[in-house]
């Protein structure tokens, strides 16, 4: 038996030149994460990340606060889609207006929610270099290879694939339609640093937790 923690990374920079950096937030929520882990008594064989920045980095604050002594891997599986190509294929019916309200939070949310739709929807694959089914069989492929492991294997990665992970351990059955749907609303809530469990077993593997964050004081919790 075996058990998967899937945490997203720490707080990134929005609105900097280089959104791929933890912001000091970032930084505190993962190596409070590792602290609240070991607390728990949880001893990884294994802690896995994406090759972003914010995803290798959360990984390694989160085993320096954990103390864990282990060395961090690589899986490229666990990679964010291109929320920047998706969002820019959603933006190019935008007046000046609209693509200047992308400099707010908000506005942002709410194009990201718009253009993900659309990636989502399947008429428009052509357009993206990594089309919906690529990705969720990219990260269905390293849900896989993680799972195969006995014992704990802490997984960070970012909210697009954890979403679609979490999506599909719900709904094992949902069909091309029925899956975006779930994976947008599992991917507009999950927390930086939050923790999502599975447990693998005899029959399989269930979604245990989604999105726990117990352990962020509450002016640590964020969304983006």
């Amino acid at each position: 038996m075996g058990l998967v923690l899937l945490v997203r990374h720490g707080q990134a920079s929005f609105g900097a030149d280089d959104y791929d950096v933890l912001s000091e937030p970032g930084f505190e929520q993962s190596r409070v994460l590792g602290r609240w882990l070991a607390a728990a008594g949880i001893e990884p064989v294994a802690v896995l990340h994406g090759a972003m920045r914010r995803q290798r980095d959360t990984a390694t604050a989160m085993v320096e606060g954990a103390a864990w002594a282990l060395e961090t891997g690589l899986d490229v599986g666990w990679n964010e889609f291109d929320h920047l190509g998706v969002v820019a294929r959603g933006l190019e019916s935008l007046d000046d207006a609209g693509r200047a309200a992308l400099d707010d939070r908000r506005g942002f949310q709410r194009a990201f929610e718009d253009a993900t739709a659309r990636w989502a929807g399947g008429e428009h694959d052509a357009e993206y270099d990594e089309s919906w089914p690529e990705f969720v069989a990219r990260v269905s492929a390293a849900l896989e290879r993680a799972c195969a492991r006995d014992g704990t294997t802490v997984v960070v990665s970012s909210g697009g694939p954890i979403a679609v992970a979490c999506a599909a351990l719900v709904d094992p059955a949902a069909t091309a339609a029925e899956l975006p749907r779930l994976w947008r609303r599992f991917n507009t809530v999950i927390v930086n640093s939050a923790v999502s469990r599975v447990l693998v077993g005899s029959t399989g593997r269930r979604l245990l937790t989604f999105n726990e964050h117990s352990h962020l004081a509450r002016d640590l919790v964020t969304y983006r």
